[in-house]
């Protein structure tokens, strides 16, 4: 291995550059015109646009992504996490194009990408796990009678996808048809795939799972627990290795399972098998995540092992250089920062970034992919760096989370600093009295009402003007910023095209867009009668749903299209 393409963004891609620095091979960078100017983009030995602002024409586009591959002579391919990274198609075009693929064998992520298939993987080797359905459903009348033969709450979760994308929880049978169509197009979006399939849902359990290295040569190892319960719409906020208040049973048992999962899937390469532990003490397979997880880092602090090295080197065909779980070795907690405002129930809020003033000292470490100046598009994720705090202890690592989570200052978007400050006080994190943090723990238990932040400046028109030019006879492309032309009349000319951008709310009467974001449906139709509390509209930002609400009675007159990208605040409807 020579040269790694990156097939990702943001401080994912800004970890794989580094990793390749250090393993001595070169890195090259893709990038989506909001990107053109990220930091990945610059830190890399070489990079090349993907001509498109979206996901589907960007970093899901394979066609583009081994392309690029061949006109820069990569001889690998990373895919991160997120986007293709759990694709068997990419990883085979991988292959086909005579490329390595830093990642397990095509056959075994379809095998293990497919949740209901995985499944069945987990009951052959004796792994634990709740009821689940036989295979994908089609329709929301089969979530009805799966609930009423098992029960409620119902996990509606997509077959082909992972990270909390695509799973929705059916807490009452009049939610489901609605929840069950949020599922699927949640699941086309970030994974291509909408199939989804049903899975009895273990009330305020924790999320726990293993980290997993195995090679081509038949060695399969674990490298210890994570605990990941901390989250907002089935997306981690916090996570911590190793997981604490467990038994030496049910450490035992979840490296076990794990480990009998990946050796009968013929597994290769970095990943994670995660599970749910009821308060009952139940422990049940969740799935198997084929590619690096976002906390990779805490695992990485807590064994010395530096898991995208470790991929390259089990793609090179080497053995791995440690065969029994290690001992580990302190604690570590992650906690990602987002682009988010927990005051408003954790809105996306894409802007640009005024400051950015990160905290160091013993046990801190950054992962980031942005600074001050960075631009947070409103289409793709709301990640924009991880801080992980270790200490010999998990209370000293509590000590310096809070000392690094008050020095730390981001300014220009709303993010989930004040959460991550508020959850290093509370009683059922710091687990004197019991460990009580759940996976529902912030919509159930959190008892912080935090202050709303102030609303971000809408981002500068990040879309690129193509054209070409001639240099000494050679036709080459090429991309001005939009942004550049605001003076000549551009941004007037965007809101004109726009009016759901340029109108902002003025009365009670007006629905408002939450987010910055796309208007993904009406669920309504104009001049249909509503009723206060009802479902109107849906929105998607940074692959996340909106749902939007009516705040009154009425009649609703839409003024904003579906499809159309709207900033926060603005006019959608009224409703008289």
């Amino acid at each position: 291995m020579k040269k790694v393409l990156i097939a990702n963004r943001g401080e994912i891609a800004v970890r794989i550059i580094r990793a390749c620095r250090d393993y001595g091979i070169g890195s090259v960078a893709v990038y989506a015109d909001p990107d053109m100017d990220a930091l990945f983009v610059q830190l890399a030995d070489e990079a090349y646009g993907l001509s498109g602002s979206r996901p589907a024409e960007t970093y899901l586009d394979i066609e583009k992504l081994i392309g690029i591959a061949r006109r820069c002579g990569a001889d690998a391919v990373h895919p991160g996490y997120g986007f293709l990274s759990e694709r068997a198609e990419f990883a085979r075009a991988v292959i086909d194009a005579g490329l390595i693929w830093i990642g397990p064998d095509p056959h075994v992520i379809e095998a293990l990408g497919d949740k209901v298939q995985a499944r069945r993987i987990a009951t052959s080797v004796g792994a634990p796990l709740v009821a689940g359905s036989d295979g994908p459903v089609e329709t929301s009348a089969e979530v009805v009678a799966f609930a009423e033969q098992h029960g409620l709450p119902v996990a509606i979760k997509a077959a082909h996808g992972g990270g909390g994308r695509g799973l929705k929880v059916a807490w009452k049978m009049e939610d489901v048809a609605d929840l069950y169509e949020s599922a699927v197009r949640e699941a086309k979006a970030a994974f291509g795939r909408g199939e989804c399939f049903l899975e009895r849902f273990l009330d305020r359990p924790r999320h726990i799972e293993a980290q997993v290295l195995a090679d081509k040569h038949g060695n399969v190892l674990v490298l210890g627990t994570r605990d990941c319960s901390l989250q907002r719409r089935n997306q981690k906020l916090v996570e911590e290795a190793p997981a604490p208040f467990l038994s030496d049973a049910q450490r035992h048992e979840i490296h076990d399972a794990a480990k009998r999962i990946c050796a009968a899937a013929g597994y290769s390469g970095a990943g994670t098998v995660e599970f749910l532990l009821g308060v009952d003490g139940t422990i049940s397979f969740l799935e198997v995540n084929t590619r690096l997880q976002v906390e990779h880092p805490v695992t990485e602090e807590t064994t010395g092992i530096d898991l995208v090295i470790e991929q390259f080197r089990i793609a090179d065909g080497l053995p791995l250089l440690v065969t029994d779980t290690p001992a580990p070795r302190g604690h570590s907690i992650e906690f990602r920062i987002n682009a988010e405002d927990p005051g408003r129930g954790f809105l996306p809020t894409p802007g640009t970034i005024t400051a950015f003033e990160a905290p160091s000292g013993p046990g801190i470490r950054l992962d980031s992919g942005v600074v001050s100046g960075s631009t947070i598009p409103g289409t793709f994720d709301s990640l924009m760096a991880k801080l992980i705090v270790t200490g010999a202890t998990r209370e000293q690592a509590l000590t310096r989370a809070r000392r690094a989570l008050k020095e730390f200052k981001i300014e220009g978007v709303a993010t989930v600093l004040p959460f991550h400050r508020a959850a290093m006080e509370a009683a059922d994190f710091i687990g004197k009295d019991g460990f009580k943090v759940h996976t529902r723990w912030i919509e159930t238990d959190f008892a912080d009402r935090l202050q709303t932040e102030a609303r971000p400046h809408p981002a500068a028109d990040a879309s690129l003007i193509r054209t070409h030019v001639e240099i000494d006879g050679k036709r080459h492309a090429l991309g001005i910023p939009a942004a550049l032309l605001a003076g000549l009349g551009g941004l007037k000319a965007q809101a004109a095209a726009n009016p759901a951008n340029a109108e902002r709310a003025e009365d009670a009467s007006t629905v408002t867009a939450p987010i910055s974001g796309t208007l993904q449906a009406w669920k309504c139709n104009d001049g249909d009668a509503v009723e206060e509390g009802d479902l109107i509209a849906v929105m998607e930002a940074m692959k996340m749903e909106t749902q939007i609400l009516s705040a009154r009675s009425g009649r609703l007159r839409i003024k904003a299209a579906e499809g159309a990208y709207v900033n926060a605040g603005s006019a959608l409807a009224h409703i008289e």
